[in-house]
């Protein structure tokens, strides 16, 4: 295997200097320490493997797993009680070549309709171990709801411990910024990624985004996002779409965007036309909350990555300003930033804030350098490994935290109380 693995190095590495790709065009710090995890999808570990579940539309979930046998049938069984499998469900699955890479078969099965705040219990494919994970709260515009959010997650050291942070969080749906595994074209990392996450991703629905190590693109012979698209394919909610790069979903009373950065946005694109028509779906008395998820940060004061944001910013800035969105999350910086409510560069009761994740624990380290002075907008800033949780409390008020890790031991660094913009004394109201 190790023999494989470098000569799959060396010849990748020639074909990417042949067709001009730069792999790492940024250079930080080195992360603490690398994991090491002795998987691929070639030594036999048993199936079902790199199992995750996603939201699917109303009262239904997702679940995605891979297996080495290209015969194992795509069903799901399932049923509240610990081996009593009253209901099952078929779905679809797919495989994929990346140069000498070939994955195994990934399967993807919707189940439902399922109760909320319900714990079900499932099995892959009619064989292998039991899995459980437990749906979000129902729909309501006062019902309360927990998001862990995270990004840049990579397989370090620090990856572990921004993991068992998470895992030790009474969550009920992860957000995810983009830049997953890390595995910048060596495929078998994607695979040890699965495998890394499939205890929290198999047991609360992970939604993600697109992040710029996860294009892996090679002119002329791959196009981008072949593993993300076959491995963590998100639901559309009816979205006559079929593009995995941009979609929304509702969840108790929060709406949230998850876009592009590395699809084009621009005005005269599909998903800029998508995201006005989605806008105007919106219903602040069902969702009063308007959460939106992308890669670069619009709102940037760290040496590392500006501008990165800036042609995105300036296309879709105003669209999100005039639906009220209360939050932009973002990731691809490693570390910490929140703003005032902004629009513009300027500050604004009616704007939005702006929160940078991009720090899970990647193997590139931190990015420590941030620009002085301070922008005004800016209002908390550090370089650290760690993951946030939004607690939606109703309708109008919600609690941010950010978590540093702080030697493996969670600290919490930031917090904000914040009201929406549906329900703030401040007027907000805009002309259609």
């Amino acid at each position: 295997m190790a023999g494989y693995g470098r000569r799959f190095v060396s010849v990748l590495s020639l074909l990417l200097l042949l067709v001009g790709v730069n792999a790492s065009p940024y250079v930080r710090p080195s992360a603490r320490r690398s994991l090491l995890w002795p998987f691929s999808s070639k030594t036999g570990t048993p199936d079902p493997q790199q199992v995750h579940v996603s939201l699917a539309g109303p009262k239904h979930m997702k679940v995605s797993w891979m297996t080495s046998s290209f015969t194992a049938p795509s069903t799901v069984e399932w049923g509240t009680t610990s081996g009593k499998y009253d209901s099952t469900a078929q779905g679809e699955n797919t495989s994929y070549t990346y140069v000498f890479y070939k994955s195994g078969l990934f399967h993807h099965v919707v189940v439902g309709p399922l109760d909320a705040s319900t714990s079900y219990y499932y099995r892959c494919g009619g064989a292998g171990p039991e899995f459980s994970f437990r749906t979000p709260p129902p729909a309501g515009p006062q019902v309360p709801i927990t998001f862990a959010v995270a990004g840049d997650l990579g397989q370090t050291g620090w990856t572990k411990s921004t993991l068992d942070h998470i895992q030790k969080t009474d969550f009920d749906v992860l957000l995810f910024a983009g830049d997953l595994s890390y595995a910048d074209y060596m495929q078998p990392l994607w695979d040890s990624f699965g495998q890394l996450v499939q205890p929290l991703a198999s047991a609360r629905p992970w939604m993600v985004t697109q992040g710029n190590h996860d294009v892996e693109e090679i002119p002329l012979l791959i196009k981008g996002f072949r593993s993300y698209n076959a491995r963590w394919p998100m639901s559309f909610d009816g979205s006559p779409l079929t593009s995995n790069s941009f979609y929304s979903f509702e969840v108790a009373g929060v709406h949230v965007l998850m876009l592009g950065s590395y699809t084009d946005y621009a005005e005269n694109s599909p998903q800029y036309s998508w995201l006005q028509a989605d806008l105007v779906k919106v219903n602040r008395t069902r969702t009063p909350w308007l959460i939106a998820m992308l890669h670069a940060p619009w709102y940037n004061s760290n040496s590392a990555h500006q501008g990165d944001g800036d042609a995105m910013m300036s296309a879709m800035e105003p669209l999100l300003q005039k639906a009220q969105v209360d939050i932009v999350f973002a990731g691809h910086v490693h570390a910490y930033e929140r703003t005032t409510r902004v629009f513009l560069k300027i500050a604004d009761p009616c704007g939005i804030i702006h929160i940078t994740i991009g720090a899970g624990g990647n193997r590139e380290g931190l990015a420590r350098s941030f620009k002085n002075p301070q922008p005004s907008w800016s209002l908390f800033r550090e370089a650290s490994f760690g993951n946030g949780e939004l607690r939606v409390v109703n309708s109008t008020h919600a609690n941010w935290s950010w978590h540093r890790n702080d030697n493996d031991e969670q600290v919490m660094a930031d917090e904000l109380w914040m009201t929406s913009l549906s329900s703030s004394s401040q007027d907000c109201s805009f002309v259609n």
